[in-house]
């Protein structure tokens, strides 16, 4: 048997989640800890996802921790490259080198009854932890659309997510299937390089005026020289993104007036009116991701580039195939489908108390007590899982508030002679029946559409956080022991 290094906390996962609980844990100094991360570099999905035009659709300001503010963003809106290369400064300045090991890939982590450890064993080692911390996210895992003699297609093709760079698109004729938020924001780089475009929408999205610029130099000299600037313009940018939740809570007029503000943007943009017919939503605003941009719908009235309203079925000897019967014969498929969101690969590692896998318990759908805990699986604490995201506002401000949580935790461990919080079963059924009452009524639920913030099996919305970000911090960011057993092990 291997030998066990011991460690207080061990992280899984160097995106946003795991940077942020490291950044936190070593600020207090209180902590041994360690962030192991399977890839070779930190950064989550803005790592991973390289595609020509990547980047947040959230404001850069907001989109970054509260406590390490950057003034050199240089957009509104920041590219991929320069997000990743934030959360490198934040682990070189936060000295989180010497407790991050990359290259390192969780094998299996489980609890461990005789002494209430939790025994994580890696492809760089064994550990013997008495917290562990999920902090892998959702958009990990690509997602491929069933098409039927996929394999037998004889040009190229790949996930957005895992772009190929050694493939010049130049002068190709490309299929770029899907119209959500990647596919938004590659296709206007791809018309720029291929010879012929065809877009495959399986269903038409709303989308909004982007009105991404740079920032001034005067503006990035304030910022610099006035940490005060960011944290104003931070707090009008998230007061501004929290009035849009009435709408998502299928409320009049806010709903009706953010509906009309998308079919309006798409027919000052759009002057044919069957393409506008293809490009218009039948479902209701916010049921399916809001996307922003300001080139998508030009892109899509190039010459070389062309609609196709229906989603590919099926490879056939004389090229792709759509829904409607059209075929194509693109040299190159780009797929923008999305990840795997509701079903976290991680949860086959983790095995809680009896040897339960973390996924047999989420079989019916991740759960959570403030979003963070899980029943038979004592000292374990999930950032980013179910119901921590949102569809309004910065996603950061919500991990923020579950690494808030956390500390809380450790903080009650550290002040009495407990080692082991287990949340009771009844806590994790309270939170459930809360969220689900949350979501009822909400346009996720009843807005007439399929979307990857449900659970495919039940149809519960297990992703989304179906209220504001500021009641997420009221009602998740306070540690509560009283839903806990507590115990020295």
């Amino acid at each position: 048997m291997s030998e066990l290094t011991p460690v207080d906390v061990l992280i899984v996962g160097a995106g946003f989640a795991g940077i942020g609980m490291g950044a936190q844990l070593a600020r207090r100094g209180r902590e041994s800890f360690v962030i192991i991360e399977q890839a070779d570099d930190v950064g989550g999905t803005w790592r991973d996802n390289r595609y020509p035009g990547v980047a947040c659709d959230i404001p850069a300001h907001l989109y970054s921790f509260s406590f390490l503010p950057n003034p050199r963003w240089k957009r509104i809106f920041a590219e991929g490259a320069e997000i990743h290369e934030y959360l490198r400064t934040c682990v070189r300045e936060e000295g989180l080198e010497p407790h991050l090991l990359l290259n390192c890939t969780l094998r299996q982590a489980h609890w461990r009854e005789s002494d209430g450890r939790w025994i994580v064993h890696t492809s760089r080692g064994s550990f013997a932890a008495t917290t562990l911390v999920a902090a892998t996210g959702r958009l990990t895992e690509p997602k491929i659309p069933e098409v039927e003699n996929l394999r037998e297609f004889r040009g190229r093709h790949w996930h957005s997510a895992r772009w190929n760079p050694r493939v010049s698109l130049v002068g190709k004729r490309v299929g770029l299937v899907g119209t959500g938020a990647s596919a938004i924001q590659i296709l206007p780089r791809l018309a720029g390089e291929a010879s012929e475009v065809v877009v495959f929408q399986r269903s038409a999205p709303y989308v909004l005026p982007r009105g991404d610029r740079l920032y001034s130099r005067e503006e990035m000299s304030q910022f610099a020289a006035d940490p005060a600037a960011i944290t104003t313009l931070r707090d009008e940018l998230f007061a501004e993104a929290e009035r849009s939740i009435p709408a998502r809570k299928r409320r009049h007029p806010e709903i009706d007036l953010l509906q009309q503000r998308a079919l309006d943007h798409l027919s000052s943009q759009v002057q044919d009116p069957e393409l506008r017919r293809q490009l218009t939503p039948d479902y209701e605003i916010g049921c399916k991701r809001i996307l922003f941009s300001d080139d998508y719908y030009a892109s899509l009235q190039l010459d070389h580039v062309r609609l196709e309203p229906t989603e590919v079925t099926r490879v056939t000897e004389d090229g792709v195939q759509a829904a409607s019967g059209n075929v194509y014969d693109p040299e190159i498929l780009v797929f923008a489908t999305g990840f795997d969101t509701t079903r976290l690969p991680i949860a086959r590692q983790i095995l809680g108390r009896g040897a339960l896998p973390l996924a047999e318990r989420w079989s019916n759908g991740m759960v959570a007590h403030a979003s963070t805990t899980v029943d038979g699986f004592p000292n374990m604490y999930v950032l980013d899982g179910p119901n921590a995201a949102l569809g309004h506002n910065s996603a950061i401000y919500v991990i923020e508030t579950q690494i808030d949580y956390v500390l809380g935790a450790l903080d009650h461990l550290a002040s009495t002679a407990d080692t082991v919080l287990e949340v009771t079963p009844e806590a994790v059924q309270s939170s459930t029946r809360r969220i689900d009452e949350l979501a009822r009524d909400t346009v996720w639920t009843r807005g007439g559409c399929t979307n990857w913030y449900r659970d495919e099996r039940t149809g519960r919305l297990t992703l989304l956080w179906p209220d504001s970000a500021t009641s997420f911090r009221q009602q998740n960011a306070t540690f509560d022991i009283t839903a806990y057993r507590a115990s020295a092990g």
